[in-house]
This record gives C-alpha cells, structure tokens and sequence, in this order.
C-alpha cells in the first residue's frame, strides 16, 4: 500500500503540492487569527470540589476581578503622599465598573507595611463586566493609581496577569519560531549539503506548521483552547515535520545510490514502503502518546490533546505526501552524499558517524557500557524525589513583567501581615448549632489564626472565611484544605481557593496518571510489536524511554526549581515546576523517544532479517549496519529538532520554557547516550533473544529478492566488521 502511495505521489506529484500550497496559504491568512479566539482555561473539571465551590460562592455573593496595587518607596504617613493618594482613590472610586477599594488612605484598611514603606490598594469590579470590559476598566485604574507620586506603583491581580500571559506566549511564539526556523535553515544547509535539499523539510515544516495554526482555529470554535496550546502544539509540529523529511530525504538518498537508473517513480514506491512504514509507526505513536492526555480530561489537557492529535495527523500526511512530492519535482537538485558542492568543499570522509562509533564502542564492552549508562541516568533523576509541583501564576511571566513584579511585592509585604483566607461553604445558617460547632472545630485546627464570617450571604448558606499564614497555595494552606475537608461533619461543605485547586488538580493527576500510563504504554507496545514482532524489543524500548524520560525531569528540578543555570537561561525561578510539564514532558518525550527508537528498530530489523545464522555475531552486525544506515538521519533529525526546542526555550513565559528546555534535555539524552550507547549495549547482551518470540526473520528467503527492490534496503547484501571504523562502505550524511 505505502508503495503504491509513492508511485501515486510521483505521478501526481503537481496536484500533491497545489492541495498542500492551499492548505500553507489559509493557513498563513487565517491561521494567525487563532490568537484572537484563544481563552484562559482552567486546568480543572467542572465537577472537582474547588470548582463547584468556586461557582456556589459566585452564586451566593457574586464578586468580580479584583486588581491589586502596591505603592511604595515613600513614607506612607507623608502628607503630599496622603493627600494626593486619596484624591485619586476617590477617582478611582468614580470609574463605572469600579464597586469597592480597600486602601490605607481613604478606607481605613491599615494595610501597610511593616517599614511603612509601602500600602496595598485592592480594587473590586463588577461581577457583570464581561472580560473586554473588565480590561477596560482594568487599563482606566492602572492609570489612575500610576499618577500616584510614589517611586513605585505596581498594579497587578488575576486578570492583568492572564492578559500578560497571552501576550507574551504570542510574543514568544513569533520570537521562537522565527529563531527556530533560520537556525533550522543553517542547519539543514550544512546537514544536506544545499539550499535544494535543505527547502525540502523546512518547506514541510512551514506547511506543517501553517496546516496547524489552521486547523486550530477551526478548533477552537468548537472548544475553547489557550495561547499555551498553540505554543506548544507548533512546537511539536516543528519537530516532527523534520524529523519525518530527513528520513524519507535520507532514504531516497539511499534508494537513488543503490540503483542510479531506476526510474523515479519506482524509487518514490521503494523509499515510501521501506521509510515511510516507520513514519507512519512512528506518527501512530506519537499520537497514542498524547491520546493519554484525554484520560486526564481537564479543559487545558484536554485542548493539547485535540491539538496534539491534529498536528501528529498533519506532519504523518506530510511526511507521507508532501515530502515525495517535493523529491519528485527536485530530486536532481538533492546532492549524493560525499559529493561535491559549495557546502561540501571535499568529499566527505568514509567512515563511521557518531551513533555507529558509539555502537561499535558499546559493543565491545556490552555489559560495562549498559550498567554505566544506566547509573548515569538514574544519578540525573535524583533530584526528581524533591520536585515540588505548582499551579503557575503570575510568578510565570518575565520578571519585568509589572503583574508579577505586584504578586512578589504582595507576597513579601503583606502576605504575613494579611494572608489570603480560605474560603469554606457550608450549607446552612451560621446560626444553626451545627455550623457554630463547626466553626469552633475550623479554629482549633492547627495553624489556624482566624475564621471570619463574609457578609452578605443568604440565610440558608455560610461562607467562612479560614485564615492561616503563608502563600495562596503554599505547602501550609494546602495541608489547611486537607483538614477542612476531612472534618466529620453531616453539613455540605465545600472548600474553595488557589490551595484548593491545587489539591485537587494534585488529587485528579495522581487518580488518573494509572490509568493514562496503562493506555500509553499498552498501545505502543503493540505498535512496536507489530513492527518487529517482538515482545522483548517492545519492553526494552519501553524501558529505555522511561530512563530518558525520568534523567530529563531530574535535570528540569534543578535547572527550574532549584535555579541551576537560571542566569544562562533568563529566567527568576519560583521554586517549582509548573504542575502540567511533568505530564506534557512524559506525552512529548515518549512520543519523540518513540520515534527514532522506530527510525533505529525498523531498519535493524531489516537487517536482521536478511543474515544468516543466529548467533550473537550475527545480531551484532545487524544492529551495527542498521545504526550505520539510519544513525546519521536520527542524528540530523536530533540536531535539527534541538534547535526547534531551543528557539523556544529562548521565550520569556517559564512554563513554555520549561517545555522547550526539557525537550532539548530529552532529545540530547536519548539519541547520544541512550539510542548510541545504551540500545546497542543491551542489544548485544540480549543477542538472539531480542526478537523473541518470532526471531524476526521474514516468511520467504532473502535471496529470494534482489537487493534493494522489496525490501528497500541496498545494505541487505553488505556486512560490517563489528568496532571497525571503516566498516560503513557509506558516507555519513
């Protein structure tokens, strides 16, 4: 079937690319519009206990945003200061949309520092201003307030800070891509030796990319998803639209070198059945990787997945489609490797890449090499036992950014002074002797410093207001809503706050990663086993991933909770990890690990299948030539998809740099040490055994094929000197 596919994109190579010229096209016109329809998700189900809190409180009392100020750098008590600061309260008061301030000035709050150095001003609005109203209004006292003649004044809260986090992800988006794409381009240059070839999967990448954004925007009439969807759905898409290329580029290179005068349609048919097999796998697992996310159910999850999905099926497409197209109309334009051009200044050197060399090393010393590798990794995942999982909030953005500059000072100033209380439904009157008693054991938990009653709540139900000190949703406030929750008590009683969701969304990851893991795993060994037939490949591959992905969280722990190289990268750790990128990172580095362990395995296990005899000499050959045959590509693809990764590491939002650093970790790990040090290490000690139960050899004789045309493999015929270094009777590409 895959060949007939490439027979057909070859005869209708024209059409091909006018139907993915369409889609690039509207996808560059109207796929830039999916910022405009992007929203705010949150990370939770309707049905978790905070957020039926939340909605009963709404109900109840409705409030809106609230936007919070932090003036400071004078003497609060400074009569200039006193008396132009209230003049401008009473404006912001007069602002329609503005119902209540809370300030030292005016209000008689006493919210002051304990310096006397700074005051807090919060500001509520209107509970029926819609979000383009509340921003309006928003942007009217942020201007106000900053006539204040202090040194400082800092106007931040939720909603100002969700805004910045939009604009910057579009700002990050632009500034990555645009890094990504012309580094992408120098390093295709000099990878395939000419702008030609290089055109090729940039060209993809860009339809691929472009493809996406469309897609997304039909999305997201359909669901809501966020600017954080879009930054890293392109992200993946990026890399996968290369990765695919440069295997079926470096397979027509191969097919074309065995068989100069076969016409270009059969070489199209041949390159598309032999790699095009291992892209499709390849797609199908990335794909089931990120169907784990739907398991979680979660507006946020839920939105990466769909995008997840619609970016996988477009890259696969492209890799299956486009890309031929492309070769057919340019193949004379793609240099022979080791020839010639104004790249290639001399032949390249015969020889061993890098993975076949560190093949060949680790098969010399099997044992030594696999229980090292595997020492190191674990040693990198140690710091993995003290991750400390967060919700990302204002702390997220550029540390310039003016709504975390006014989170951090709130939290330094006035935190203690005035902690954030947890809000605490219960359903019925605070004068009922239930409540009273409940109240009283609410006091007597430890830690807790106070518990008020809100005003203005309907007799029928009680909102109590539970102080104690610490962060919004530090560690102590979290162990609070544990223990409000577990009071035995016969009232209704739901627990609301940032503490509150952070629990659940705790609760909710630990509920269902089981079961997600469980639909992973299971699906992509079957992937595996259907690609090599055997069980012991699927395990070890399985194995091998869980190590790359564990060494890559380890290192993500110290680089952004402990702050290990914050200054090199530009960013202001906050002491955890935002609580999704352990979840994104496993969907991503699975499916990415899966990949080139598919590009490795498929091609070993063509050789495999045409050697004869089944000792370990026999299996070592095969590895190595397979290594030989598809290292450079997996390399380039690495190469390549590291500076994707990078370029968006560079942005300024911390949760979409953690994405893009943890994914150039991951990629690092597994194509140097883990595919060129560990696979043929454990490869080797396994021997036969690897292709267990069925030994992988084919139904019918090799010889019974000539070389080159069936199976596709101008190699199947050649055999390498295990530790050569000039065992490849190829140029490395």
């Amino acid at each position: 079937m895959l060949a007939r596919l490439g027979r057909t994109v070859a005869r209708f190579r024209y059409a091909v690319l006018a139907v993915w010229a369409v889609v690039a096209l509207c996808g560059a016109v109207l796929g830039g519009t999916v910022y405009d329809r992007t929203q705010p998700l949150d990370g939770l189900r309707p049905d978790t206990e905070s957020t039926r809190a939340q909605a009963r409180i709404d109900e109840l009392t409705p409030t809106g945003e609230q936007l919070v100020a932090v003036v400071s750098g004078r003497n609060f008590f400074a009569s200039d200061l006193v008396s132009q600061a209230s003049r401008i309260m009473y404006e912001v008061r007069a602002i329609p949309g503005v119902v209540k301030v809370t300030d030292a000035y005016t209000a008689g709050s006493g919210q002051i520092s304990s310096d006397n150095q700074s005051s807090l001003v919060v500001v509520e609005l209107s509970p029926y201003l819609d979000d383009d109203a509340a921003l309006a209004v928003a942007d009217r006292v942020a201007a106000a307030l900053h006539r204040i003649d202090a040194p400082q004044v800092l106007v931040g809260g939720r909603l100002l800070a969700e805004r910045d986090f939009g604009d910057q992800a579009i700002a990050d988006a632009a500034f990555g891509e645009s890094v990504a794409l012309v580094a992408l381009c120098g390093v295709l240059v000099l990878i395939l030796g000419g702008l030609g070839a290089s055109s090729l999967p940039l060209g993809t990448a860009l339809a691929t990319v472009a493809g996406t954004l469309l897609a997304l925007t039909g999305l997201a009439e359909a669901v809501p998803i966020s600017e954080y969807t879009v930054n890293v759905v392109t992200l993946l898409g990026l890399g996968l639209a290369v990765d695919y290329s440069l295997l079926i580029l470096a397979r027509f290179r191969e097919e074309r070198a065995a068989d100069p005068r076969a016409p270009l349609p059969e070489l199209l048919a041949r390159t598309v059945s032999a790699a095009g097999r291992a892209v499709l796998v390849a797609g199908l697992a990335v794909g089931v990787a990120l169907s784990g996310l739907f398991v979680f159910a979660e507006p946020l999850l839920a939105a990466m997945a769909l995008g997840g999905a619609l970016v996988v099926a477009l890259a696969t497409a492209a890799g299956l489609t486009l890309v031929p197209a492309l070769i057919a109309v340019a193949h004379r334009r793609i240099p022979t490797p080791g020839t010639r051009t104004w790249v290639w200044r001399r032949p390249a050197r015969r020889g061993l890449g890098l993975l076949a060399r560190s093949a060949a090393f680790a098969q010399r010393r099997p044992a030594v090499v696999a229980l090292a590798v595997t020492g190191a990794l674990l040693a990198l995942s140690v710091p993995l036992l003290h991750v400390h999982l967060a919700g990302s909030d204002a702390r997220s953005l550029p540390a310039a950014s003016e709504a975390r500059r006014a989170y951090e000072a709130v939290q330094r100033d006035f935190a203690a002074k005035y902690p954030q209380p947890v809000p605490v439904v219960i359903e019925a009157g605070p004068d009922e002797p239930a409540v009273r008693g409940l109240l009283d054991r609410m006091r007597a938990l430890p830690g807790v410093t106070d518990v008020d009653l809100r005003e203005g709540v309907p007799g029928q139900a009680t909102i109590a207001e539970v102080e104690t000190p610490g962060p919004p949703a530090g560690e102590q406030v979290q162990r609070l809503v544990r223990e409000l929750r577990a009071l035995d008590t016969a009232l209704p009683v739901l627990v609301a706050g940032p503490a509150a969701e952070l629990v659940d969304a705790k609760d909710a990851m630990a509920a269902r990663l089981p079961v997600a893991l469980a639909v992973v795993v299971t699906a992509t060994a079957l992937l595996l086993f259907l690609l090599t037939g055997s069980v012991v490949a699927s395990v070890k591959a399985l194995l091998m991933n869980l190590l790359t992905m564990l060494a890559t969280l380890g290192v993500l722990v110290a680089v952004f909770q402990w702050g290990w190289g914050a200054a090199l990268l530009g960013f202001e750790p906050w002491g955890a990890l935002d609580l999704t990128t352990p979840l994104l990172l496993f969907v991503f580095v699975f499916g990415l690990s899966m990949d080139y362990e598919v590009f490795l395995l498929a091609r070993i296990r063509e050789e495999w299948s045409r050697r004869t005899g089944d000792d370990r000499a026999a299996n070592d050959r095969a590895v190595l030539a397979g290594i030989i045959a598809t290292g450079p590509v997996v390399t380039a693809a690495a190469v390549s998809i590291g500076v994707v990764f990078l370029g968006f590491a560079l942005g300024q939002l911390v949760a979409v740099k953690e994405i893009g650093v943890g994914m150039a970790v991951a990629v690092l790990l597994d194509v140097v040490v883990v595919r060129g040090l560990l696979l043929p290490a454990v490869m080797s000690l396994l021997g036969r055994a690897n292709w267990w139960p069925y030994g992988g050899r084919p139904a019918a004789p090799a010889a019974a094929r000539p070389s080159g045309v069936a199976a596709g493999s101008p190699s199947a015929a050649r055999s390498v000197k295990v530790g050569s270094s000039s065992g490849a009777d190829r140029p490395r590409a």
